[in-house]
C-alpha cells in the first residue's frame, strides 16, 4: 500500500521523477522511480516508518518543485 507519493512536477517521460513510501503493514520501503511507470526504479527496504521518511526526503532533495500527491 502506498503511504506517501511525491512527484517532481515534470510531466515529460524522461524528466519525471517519483518517490513512494510503501508498507504492507509490517515492512516499509521507499521507491525512487525515473521516467514514469515504464522507467527505471530503485527500492530500498527500511526498518521503520521514520527511516523510510528520512530516506524519501534524502532522495527528493530540497528542490521546490516536489509536491506530495494523494495516496
Amino acid at each position: 500500500m502506498v503511504e506517501q507519493h511525491w512527484w517532481n512536477g515534470d510531466s515529460t517521460r524522461r524528466g519525471r521523477r517519483d518517490v513512494y513510501i510503501r508498507t504492507d503493514g509490517r515492512c516499509w520501503s521507499v521507491e525512487a522511480q525515473i521516467g514514469g511507470e515504464s522507467g527505471r526504479s530503485r527500492v530500498q527496504e527500511c526498518p521503520s516508518r521514520a527511516s523510510a521518511a528520512i530516506l524519501a526526503s534524502a532522495w527528493r532533495g530540497n528542490h521546490p518543485s516536489w509536491r506530495e500527491l494523494p495516496s
